[in-house]
């Protein structure tokens, strides 16, 4: 009998869609250890998160499950749901050891949630609740004596102790290099085991502030030190217009830095993957949890839209999966359409279980060559705005009279582009073209597809 692949699955945080140095759009990006992953294993060109926001994202990949499922639609109603066995808890059924390094944003999570990886299936983890912040971890900083120096300012950096289990845990270690070290070192001690490891690394890279590296990173890259916000200086709002795109100097040169710094730390998990002494094969996954942040400075190129909205750009991401073992190798790219949700029942068949009957499929016929799977339908549903993509045609709208739409555009410079559009993502991939008035048929099957999607999904 096979013995079961270990497994290791790699989250980044609002990595842009034209983001990688291997795809040719931005000379200036590099990113050689995705590009060698990519040319390793299998490449998914429509592969979709389920919601344009961490926190309903991530919850999704978790549970396999559409946040809708859950009642959860946009920031102020997630949550990671009770009722659900995770991933992680169906490999430790599985007899796997499994770890959790990196960032925690399923809601407004404390010490002994649900939400915390102990209390959800992980027997090792070091990880920092942004939750418990404005959404974000400090890459520099974490300890109680600064959370409290900092007033406000600590909730808004996300500068709170990190946790180790349910344990604070205090480091100025960059975090990046912080969470790529716990990683390998979760791999070399799972090696010398007998049990299977399933483990998550959960970067919070490239989210904003990108400024926040080592002085040495820094000016090997003539780049400017930059300071927090501090509220005995301005108000926050005006601070953070000033901290994001179109206004922050140097802003693509800092969010470039920290990808190129995660991705050599991705490098090193997939140096420490291969060189091990173990007769066993290992899965390796990477996406990231939404579309890429404009505002951060991150470029979706050729989608349009951006992180919070549902546009391609703010759904459509990297997938990037290798299994040599299973097949899933090669450098080839697949055309079939890829959820998010799709990576609980993938991993489970992977390692020889149930896939299960959440709401993604089994994705390892698709990434192994046959060309027939993938999804006919996705649906995405965040309350305020909706979009459906039912073969190549797309329908999305969005509430012109909701405050999301007016606060993202005042806040994040980020249109939602209000109203309702028709897109043929084979023909217009930008969403250039709005066809609703010349396609009312196709408007009407598709609008009558989310109908039914969300009679049988949205809780009773």
């Amino acid at each position: 009998m096979t013995a079961p692949p270990d497994v290791v699955v790699i989250l980044s945080d609002d990595h842009g869609y034209a983001d990688r140095s291997a795809l040719g759009i931005h000379p200036e990006v590099g990113t050689p250890h995705l590009d060698r992953l990519a040319a390793e294993g299998v490449s998914a060109r429509h592969a979709y998160t389920a919601a344009p926001i961490c926190s309903p994202s991530r919850a999704a990949i978790m549970t396999g499950r559409h946040p809708l499922s859950f009642g959860t639609t946009w920031f102020d109603d997630s949550h990671l749901p009770d009722d659900t066995t995770t991933l992680a808890e169906r490999f430790a059924a599985l007899g796997y050891h499994t770890g959790y390094f990196g960032k925690v944003h399923y809601g407004p999570e404390n010490v002994g949630d649900r939400g915390c990886p102990p209390h959800h299936g992980f027997h090792e983890s070091m990880y920092g609740l942004a939750g418990r912040s404005q959404g974000r971890l400090h890459y520099l900083r974490h300890s109680r004596e600064e959370y409290r120096a900092r007033g406000e300012a600590g909730w808004r950096t996300g500068v709170q102790p990190l946790l180790e289990g349910d344990d604070e845990y205090e480091t100025d270690t960059f975090l990046t290099w912080e969470i790529g070290e716990r990683a390998r070192d979760f791999i070399t001690r799972g090696s010398a085991g007998d049990a299977p490891f399933f483990l998550m690394v959960a970067f919070n890279a490239v989210h904003n502030f990108c400024w926040q590296l080592p002085p040495e990173e820094l000016a090997a890259r003539g780049l400017p030190e930059r300071s927090d916000w501090d509220p005995r200086r301005r108000p926050y709002l005006d601070w953070y217009d000033d901290a994001i795109a179109p206004n922050l100097p140097h802003g693509r040169e800092y969010y470039l830095a920290q990808l190129e710094l995660m991705d050599a730390e991705i490098g090193r998990i997939l140096d420490t993957v291969d060189n091990r002494n173990r007769n066993r094969d290992t899965v390796v996954v990477y996406l990231t949890d939404n579309g890429g942040s404009h505002c951060n400075y991150g470029d979706n190129t050729p989608l349009r839209g951006s992180k919070y909205t549902l546009f391609e750009g703010g759904i459509r991401t990297p997938w990037l999966m290798r299994w040599e073992g299973g097949g899933v190798s090669g450098g080839r790219e697949v055309d079939g359409v890829v959820s998010a949700l799709d990576l609980y029942p993938t991993l489970l068949a992977a390692a020889g279980d149930d896939p299960g009957d959440g709401h993604g499929m089994n994705q390892l016929p698709l990434l192994r060559g046959d060309t027939t799977t993938g999804h006919t339908e996705l649906h995405w549903d965040c309350g305020f705005q909706y979009a459906t993509r039912v073969g190549e045609w797309k329908l999305r709208y969005a509430d012109p009279q909701a405050p999301q739409v007016t606060e993202m555009l005042r806040h994040e410079h980020t249109d939602l582009g209000a109203g309702l559009s028709l897109h043929h993502l084979g023909d217009d991939p930008g969403e250039l073209r709005d066809l609703a008035s010349d396609r009312p048929d196709v408007v009407a099957r598709l609008t009558e597809a989310r109908e039914d999607w969300r009679r049988r999904t949205a809780p009773a």
